[in-house]
């Protein structure tokens, strides 16, 4: 995922919205607590990291645009309940 403030990236999860010829918009994954934040929701972390001592969010702003290239591993499905949420901010028909 692109740095937000500078130069740069680094391996992270995201949620994958939308695909497109070369890549996708995703919305990223931080494991720092926003739990004060609307724009963040809670997300179950250990189903795909069973490493995690805590849950992670999900950052509900704007997409990413990332290159196919820069994906490396499927790592798990996310929560049905947040995935409603999130195709209903973004405008997203669930499958």
């Amino acid at each position: 995922m692109p740095y937000e403030d500078g130069p740069g990236h680094k391996v992270r999860p995201c949620v994958v919205l939308r695909t497109h010829r070369g890549g996708a918009e995703v919305l990223k994954i931080t494991s720092q607590d926003r739990s004060d934040r609307s724009d963040h929701v809670e997300i179950p972390t250990r189903t795909w990291d069973p490493d995690a001592d805590h849950n992670s969010f999900l950052d509900l702003t704007g997409p990413v645009r990332v290159p196919v290239a820069d994906f490396q591993d499927r790592v798990g499905t996310l929560d049905a309940r947040v995935w409603r949420q999130v195709c209903r901010l973004h405008e997203i028909t669930p499958n």
